[in-house]
């Protein structure tokens, strides 16, 4: 049984007074430092809620590219030196894609503004 509140729910309740109670004090450096703080919080709240299930897509992306198991961190590591040194020997269209979605994920969580943005 999941204790309530959750974490994502005191991080958001905690954003959400920073964004409408302390960003409207009339110290304008409390305004902005409250803004930061919100902005962070935005951050933790994604990273709790989406974080996990990003870990586990990327590390099946990753063993699928290099064509075997292992810990998430050690396959990240093995895939960096291997593009780092020349030695990546796959196909590049796929490691692209990998790549690509791994940031894109990534920029969910830390901007989603910035992963989707509203078409001009």
């Amino acid at each position: 049984m999941t204790e309530r509140p959750t974490s994502t729910e005191l991080v958001e309740a905690v954003r959400e007074f920073l964004l409408n109670d302390v960003m409207n004090s009339p110290d304008k450096r409390m305004a902005f430092q409250a803004r930061v703080a919100a902005n962070v919080l935005g951050i933790v709240e994604r990273e709790l809620q989406q974080g996990a299930e990003n870990e586990h897509l990327e590390h099946d992306r990753l063993v699928a590219l290099l064509g075997h198991e292992g810990d998430l961190d050690d396959l990240r590591a093995e895939l960096a030196t291997a593009i780092r040194s020349g030695d990546y020997g796959g196909d590049r269209t796929e490691l692209l894609a990998t790549l690509k979605l791994t940031a894109l994920e990534s920029l969910e969580i830390a901007n989603p503004k910035y992963a989707n943005p509203e078409p001009s």
